[in-house]
């Protein structure tokens, strides 16, 4: 099996090089509008927002930010296939504005438009990111009616476009190839999800504070539960490459779109870091499977079918052909994306090789983001 990876920069308000229908699942976390640190990105593209913010008008400046968002809203409802998902990390934002202080609900108003563009909401996943900062509560200490409940959690949307997806004979093979087992499932599914965010690995100070990041988990969960290996996930607020990343280890092709020419070193840095890890997450799928299937043997608890291309019983009769695949090969493509290939797991111990991928094509990589950065106004830091 072989997936392709391609990275556009630019702005994903307008996605031309896409075809409609063309997207399975899309996959992503926009800046998050009222957020102090991604001002200057939404004002870069509509100056309105600074004035609005001078002028103290929150208000009005979560509008306008989203109006920026809603654009990126419009292509995606326009590329997603029908039956295809929409999954929107998303965090509400707590902001003082002139003499008033208030909760944003960013989640609500991305809901709204979507749902105004034809995506049909899903129960969303609650996404706890639990602090023990003593620093993190808000307000005026012990003192009643002064103090503010600290956000300590973020949204996971999942939106459909219209009905459930149909699927072809030739797509049931790659549907039952891509199962996840039974008690994945059973956890996977559930309304709220709690592991730990991500720092940023990022060189540069100002680089790192232009680029936010979610998990790995977080994008590997999200893809496997609704996409099938070989189907194509887009995210059109790449940031750092975590998607695209996360679609290589699953198996699926993707498309990556971010506006920040900057992060084009970081991107190709991040796919080559991964590669020596890239399929751990797979192994330890099959490895918390083989302990699940132990715990069962000694609870005397039966399990009924078996998998073929693995060999090891399962739960239920749809994770018969369920295949774990891992990578063998990335290889650089030109202008800027990756070829991974990538064969079942059968009990070899797998690095992928790397073609293509080195300093020399790296510090090129920093040429064309320093012109890019320049075409686009943006500033480019090494």
């Amino acid at each position: 099996m072989e997936t392709r990876h391609r990275v556009e920069f630019g702005s994903a308000g307008e996605m031309s090089f896409l075809d409609a229908a063309s997207i399975d699942l899309v996959v992503t976390s926009p800046p998050y509008p009222m957020i102090e640190m991604w001002d200057s990105v939404f004002s870069a593209q509509d100056p309105t927002i600074d004035e609005k913010l001078a002028a103290a008008d929150g208000a009005g400046a979560f509008e306008v930010m989203h109006r920026v968002l809603d654009r990126v809203w419009t292509q995606c409802a326009r590329v997603v296939r029908p039956g295809g998902f929409l999954c929107i990390n998303i965090g509400d934002a707590t902001r003082k504005i002139g003499d008033g202080f208030r909760l944003y609900t960013n989640h609500s108003r991305i809901t709204s438009s979507c749902e105004a563009l034809g995506f049909e909401s899903l129960p969303a996943v609650v996404w706890r990111k639990q602090t023990n900062a003593p620093n993190k509560f808000m307000g005026s200490g012990m003192f009643p009616s002064g103090a503010y409940v600290t956000l300590e959690h973020e949204y996971i949307l999942i939106l459909r476009k219209g009905g459930k997806r149909v699927f072809t004979a030739a797509e049931k093979d790659r549907r039952h190839r891509s199962a996840f087992f039974w008690e994945e499932r059973n956890s996977w599914f559930s309304d709220i999800w709690d592991f730990k965010g991500t720092r940023q690995k990022i060189g540069s100070a100002d680089a790192r504070a232009r680029s936010g990041a979610f998990p790995f988990e977080l994008a590997f969960r999200l893809i496997t539960m609704y996409s099938m290996q070989e189907d194509t996930v887009l995210d059109p607020f790449l940031g750092t490459g975590t998607t695209t990343i996360a679609a290589i280890a699953a198996g699926r092709n993707s498309i990556g779109v971010e506006i920040d020419p900057s992060l084009r070193p970081v991107i190709r840095d991040a796919v080559l870091d991964a590669a020596g890890t890239i399929n751990d997450r797979q192994l330890e799928r099959i490895a918390r499977h083989r302990e699940f299937v132990e715990q069962s043997r000694s609870t005397n608890r039966a399990l009924g079918h078996e998998n073929a291309p693995h060999g090891f019983p399962v739960v239920t009769g749809q994770e018969r052909d369920l295949t774990i695949p891992v990578v063998t090969e990335i290889t650089a493509l030109e202008p800027f994306g990756f070829r991974a290939a990538h064969e079942p797991y059968a009990g070899q111990t797998i690095t992928p090789t790397l073609d293509g991928i080195g300093d020399e094509v790296i510090d090129g990589d920093r040429i064309d983001a320093a012109r890019d950065a320049d075409q686009l106004g943006l500033p480019f830091t090494e």
